[in-house]
């Protein structure tokens, strides 16, 4: 099991939880001090992604579970969707030409 590879890797001083998933499976949870959780986390890190959460305690408290986030689902755009549901006009190029050209160039027009 990964954790005991871990454990005898690095020797971390771990406590094992036991928390209770579902009415008939359980599973074994790493807690580990925050000092070690600082100096091996990476490697904790990589545990968690592979589906072994685990928790971070301060003087045998623990703090927070750390576990693998689920992917987000992707959504597929669709290109043209809303195709013949808007116009834009013919002039579009040009609209507020005279307006625009005003605020650039003062009210006399000159360029």
């Amino acid at each position: 099991m990964t954790l005991n590879f871990l454990r005898s890797s690095t020797k971390l001083s771990s406590i094992d939880l036991v928390q209770f998933v579902g009415e008939n499976r359980r599973q074994i949870m790493q807690t580990v001090n925050i000092h070690e959780a600082k100096t091996q986390l990476s490697r904790l890190i990589d545990l968690a992604v592979k589906g072994e959460p685990f928790i971070i305690a301060k003087a045998g408290k623990p703090l927070v579970k750390v576990e693998r986030l689920d992917e987000p689902e992707k959504k597929t755009r669709r290109l043209g969707f809303m195709a013949g549901q808007m116009k834009v006009p013919d002039d579009f190029d040009t609209m507020f030409q005279e307006e625009i050209e005003k605020m650039f160039y003062g009210e006399d027009g000159e360029k």
